[in-house]
Order: structure tokens, then sequence, then C-alpha cells
């Protein structure tokens, strides 16, 4: 197993007994001493991955498909589908894609849909076509979808019937010829799929009316594509089979163009991470986050269904007490979320009552974990969590915390076959525990930006660096620290400050929910802290102030205390600095 630190190719040397690892590193011919941890960490449990044979990701897809034909491959409020039945039901979607619509390989469509049984039947259905999925957010607005719509030249869009009415009144200003539209549960048996829709649309009035001879169910094109065969498409690693939208570090939306040998990579990556605790085909994991998202779209529709597993999936994870509910009536051995996720289930009274008995893996990513959550919930819990690190344009995971050998505040060591490295202002690599700007190069790393070759070299350089906008230290042992966002970094009096610190610290307080920190204008030090809190029960801003004197050097300490019912979120739960400085 290789791991760069900063530019240095760190080497684990083969043959030593565990319980240690030796690094021996080297950076600009300076001859580091030699670095020495205790550890239980096998030597060698990781391997560098091995990507030939493998050229695309439905591919392998297709063959656990039918490795794992009975077993249960996802679920939803109750109802679960198998293997076979995702199979056979992609298939179906493929067939239309072919068959009744004039969409050719390599054409764009947009799925637009919440974490239900549909979207892993239309994915892969795209997929099998040879088309590319354009994963796109229910809750977007009118000008975000026309944005994404157009600059990714999507032509069918599938799309929840709560979002049907919007997706119809921008139409006409998009490519998109076709819209197929599914309900919650129309994938739901018997008397239940009728029930549960009657409920969502006039009970809890979830779904605006909109022009049904505009648009087609989606089931009844499953229909029409099964009374055909798909045509088996070939794809080659370096197509992209993926466009996922980010904000990246600067600048408007940018779909990133993820091919077939990003995501396998990243497949294999997680499985080099998790085969150590993880009994292929017996497991079952909790799928809150949206599968429009890399994160879990790599996880659950990928490494997942790679291992033969199954995804519980949730709908609407911000109904806590339905989704406490949901997690009571299953048994459980994995689990993936983000701190504001842990945070709002672990407030629930009774979160106490989940039987976690079976929890051998709870994953966490998307933004910084707190101290205080983490060891919470493994008070809480009994299983400690694991932090990785990611972005979009890595399809998603750098780094990740090896189960059983987590160390809180860091990220985890480099994925097998990644290389890090930390470069200062001007460029220069850093050395062991020094601050700079991550960077990452590995099979992970997208293919660039959709039609903006010139974003993709700003952010790729000419050897294959990805510049992350994240300022990191790799520590000596290998472990990784995210420090902050470059652009959220916060200049008082000259001095950097981290918001991701001042949050940590804060969070420890015990009347404290949520907090962001970000930095506003001053007079006297060019910048200055104001901190946004969410408070559980009332208390003096002064009880606040004086909790970061003790515990951060004055000029880290917030000038401003602003307390919230709130903080602003992004679709994955992520607490967002930028609107906060609006």
């Amino acid at each position: 197993m290789n791991l760069t630190q900063k530019g240095a190719k760190i080497t684990v040397l083969s043959g030593l007994a565990y319980p240690e690892l030796r690094f021996n590193i080297k950076i600009k011919n300076k001859e580091y001493a030699m670095t020495t941890y205790q550890t239980d960490y096998p030597a060698g449990m990781m391997s560098e991955i091995n990507l030939e044979g493998s050229n695309s990701v439905i591919e392998l897809v297709n063959e656990r498909l039918e490795q794992y034909h009975d077993k249960s491959a996802f679920s939803c409020m109750g109802q679960s589908m198998s293997y076979g039945e995702l199979d056979k039901l992609s298939s179906d979607f493929a067939s239309y894609l072919q068959h009744e619509t004039d969409l050719k390989p390599g054409d764009r469509v947009a799925i637009q849909l919440p974490n239900v049984l549909q979207y892993p039947v239309v994915a892969f259905g795209i997929l099998k076509a040879g088309m590319v999925i354009v994963n796109t957010n229910p809750l977007y607005t009118s000008r975000e979808l026309l944005h994404q719509f157009n600059d990714s030249g999507a032509r069918l869009l599938v799309v929840y019937a709560g979002m049907a009415k919007l997706a119809l009144s921008i139409q006409s200003q998009t490519p998109i010829s076709k819209i197929l539209v599914t309900e919650i549960a129309d994938f739901h048996s018997g008397f239940k799929r009728p029930l549960i829709n009657l409920i969502v649309k006039h009970i809890k009035k979830l779904v605006p009316s909109y022009n049904k001879n505009a648009i087609t169910p989606l089931n009844k094109a499953l229909q029409q594509g099964a009374l055909n065969s798909y045509t088996a498409i070939k794809t080659e690693p370096e197509d992209t089979v993926l466009l996922q939208y980010t904000g990246g570090t600067t600048g408007v939306s940018k779909g990133a163009m993820i091919t077939n040998k990003n995501l396998i990579a990243n497949m294999l990556q997680l499985s080099e991470f998790l085969k150590v605790v993880l009994d292929q085909g017996n497991e079952t994991f909790v799928a809150p986050l949206p599968l429009y998202h890399i994160y879990a779209f790599t996880i659950n529709c990928l490494a997942c269904v790679d291992m033969g597993n199954h995804s519980l999936l949730i709908p609407n994870p911000r109904d806590i007490p339905g989704f406490i509910k949901t997690l009571k009536s299953n048994k459980f051995t994995g689990f993936l979320g983000l701190n504001t996720l842990f945070v709002a289930l672990m407030n629930h009274p009774e979160f106490k009552d989940i039987d976690f008995s079976n929890l051998k893996l709870t994953g966490s990513g998307g933004m910084a974990l707190t101290n205080t959550v983490a060891q919470r919930w493994e008070k809480l819990t009994g299983c400690s969590i694991s932090e990785g690190y990611g972005l979009t344009e890595t399809s998603p995971v750098v780094s990740f915390n090896p189960p059983g050998h987590q160390i809180v505040g860091t990220v985890g060591i480099a994925a097998p076959s990644t290389d890090l490295k930390v470069i200062d202002d001007s460029g220069q690599t850093l050395g062991p525990d020094e601050a700079g700007e991550l960077c990452v190069k590995g099979p992970q790393v997208m293919k660039g930006y959709w039609k903006k070759p010139q974003e993709t070299q700003k952010a790729i350089d000419k050897d294959g660096w990805l510049k992350t906008g994240d300022v990191a230290e790799i520590q000596q042992n290998g472990y990784i620290k995210i420090v902050d966002r470059i652009k959220d970094m916060i200049v008082v009096s000259g001095f950097n400050v981290y918001p991701n610190e001042i949050e940590d610290v804060v969070g420890d307080h015990p009347n404290v929910v949520e907090c962001a920190a970000i930095g506003v204008k001053s007079e006297k030090t060019g910048e200055a802290v104001c901190l946004y809190l969410v408070v559980s029960t009332p208390v003096p801003e002064e009880e606040i102030i004086a909790f970061c004197k003790d515990r951060l050097t004055s000029y880290k300490v917030p000038k401003q205390i602003i307390f919230k019912e709130e903080l602003p979120k992004s679709n994955v739960g992520k607490i967002l600095r930028r609107e906060l400085r609006h």
C-alpha cells in the first residue's frame, strides 16, 4: 500500500509483523526520521486496486445482479426489491430508452428523485442503455433546474410527482423532450401503492396538480420497455457515465465528468477499506443521504451492490420521528450519515430505544465531524464513527478512517492507489504536519468539468493533480486532518482563523445544537469572527464568549453572536456558511 504524504511516497515495508508499521519519509531529497507508531492495523491489510479487465460500471453491476439474484438489494417504506427484480426492471427501462425514444448512447438523462426504489431502477437502466446519468436535486428551484438541464443537454427527465409541475413549467426552455413521472409508492405492491400515494397527495398535500397529458408515467414506460429486449452497449473505461453537478471551488455549478474508471476505482477502494468489517452479501446499510448526491450514489448504489449488500432507503430523513420508527423496525449493520444528521437523531427522545446491537460500521462524510458528536454517537450506539473525506470531483472518496483504527479529528488515511500532497500559495510541496492546500491524484479523479476546459485546467494540473480548495495537514502517521475550506478562512489581524476549529470548540457547550462561524468586516482587525448558534435552551451571549475565551486564542474568540432557530443547509444537511454571509 502506497500513500503520498505532501508529495512524499510513504511505503509500508512488507514483511513486518503487526502491531508495528514503519514509514520512511523522503521529501525533496531530505530524509526524515523513521516514523514508527503502534497500531493493531495489520500490515498489508489493504492492497493497491487493480483496474485491469474492468471496462464499465454496468458490466460489474450486471454480474452482481445475477450473482445475488434472490437477495434483497433495496427496500423503502416496507417494500423490498431483490437483485433479480432490479435487473428485470432496469433492463425494461433501458429497453424503453432504446425503443420508445430517439435517444442514443452518450445522451444525457436527468433523474430528479428522492430515495425511493425507482431511483436505482432508473439509474441502472440509463447505464445499461449506454447513456449518461445527470443527477438532479428534487428541491431545486426553476433557476437551478434551467441551468443544469441546459448545461448538460439532458433530453429526458425522470421526476418525482411532487416536482412535476415545476419541471413542466420550464420544459419549453430546455432540451428536454420527454418527462416521465413517478409517485412515491409506484413500486409498492397491492393496496399499499394507491393508499400511500393518496395520503401523500391528498392528506399531506405534497404533490401539486400537474398536466398528466404532458407526461408519461414511469410504470407505463416500464411496461412498454418490457415488450422488447434491450441491447447491451459496450462503453470504455474513459467514457463519461455520470454528470454530477457541483459548485466546485469557485463559480457557477459545473458538471463533473465521472467516468467508468472513476466509479470502478472508488468502488474497489471502498471495498479495501471495508472488507475487514463487512460480510459480503449479508449487510444492511441505512441510506438517509440522497442517492442523487455523489456520496450516497457511489456507496449505496454502487459499492453496496458490488458487495451484494442491502440498502434501506430513507425518502425523507428530515422527518426524524418517521426515520426513528423505520430504524426501530429494521435490523441494520451499517449507517451512513453526517454530523448534522447524527445530532438530529440523537436529540430525539426515542433514539435510545433503537436496537444498535448489529451495527458494526458508521460512516461520516460531507462535512466535519465534531469530537462531541463522535463521542456521543459511540456512547449511545456502541459503534464508533469512521470519518472520511472526498469531493464530487473524486467520485467521491479520497480518504477514510479504517474501521477499528479511527482517529477522531482526522479523515483517515489515503485510499489505496491514491496520492496526496499539501502545497503552499506558491505551489511548493510542504512537509509533515504543515497546513496547505490538499491536492489529490488517483484513478478516482474526474475527467474534467463538462464543456469547461478552462475550469478543468484550473482544477487539474498537467500532471493530474486535483486542487481540492481545502486546507489540510497530513500527519506523520499518515492520517489526514482537514483544517477548513480555503475560501471560508477568516483573517483576523493577519492571523488565519479556521471556522471548523471554532465550531468544534463551541460544539462542546452542552446547550449548543448547531453552530457556524464566518468572517465579517472589522475596521480594527480587517475581519472578525461572527458565530451563529442554534441552542437547545436559552444561554446568555456572555456565557458563550467566556466558554470560547477559555479554549481559544483571543483573536479566534467570536466578536458577534447571533442566535437562530435553524441554520441553512445543503441537500445533504451540510451547513451553508455562504448563506450566512449574505
